[in-house]
C-alpha cells in the first residue's frame, strides 16, 4: 500500500522544460507497468516541447486551465476534463494557451 499527498510532495521539474513544476505521486517500480503518476502545472505561456516516448504511453487529465495537445501535427484542445492518451512513438507538445494555469494529472504506462 501506498498513499501520497499533493501537498506533502516536493516539486521537480519537467524533464521536457524544467521551469514547470510537476509532483510524481507514483514512479516506476511502484505499481508495474505504470512509470508514473504526476500532477504538473504550466504557466501561462509555458510549453513542453514536441518529444515521444518509444517505451511508454501517457494519459493527461485536465485538472484546470486550458490549452493545446499537439499529437503527430495535429492540434487537439485541453479544456476542464478533457483526458487525452498518447501511445507509444507518437510526438506530442503541450502548451498552455490560456490566462491561468494548466494543470494536467498524468501517468505512462510500460508498453
Amino acid at each position: 500500500m501506498k498513499i501520497v499527498t499533493l501537498s506533502d510532495l516536493t516539486e521537480e521539474p519537467v524533464s521536457h522544460n524544467p521551469e514547470i513544476k510537476k509532483k510524481v505521486m507514483l514512479r516506476q517500480g511502484d505499481l508495474p507497468p505504470i512509470t508514473n503518476f504526476s500532477q504538473a502545472v504550466f504557466a501561462p505561456g509555458q510549453t513542453a516541447v514536441s518529444h515521444s516516448h518509444p517505451d511508454m504511453a501517457e494519459v493527461f487529465l485536465v485538472e484546470s486551465g486550458s490549452g493545446i495537445i499537439t499529437i503527430d501535427d495535429t492540434v487537439y484542445p485541453l479544456e476542464l476534463g478533457t483526458c487525452v492518451t498518447v501511445q507509444p512513438n507518437e510526438q506530442h507538445e503541450l502548451s498552455n494557451t490560456g490566462a491561468a494555469l494548466l494543470v494536467l494529472t498524468y501517468f505512462g504506462v510500460a508498453g
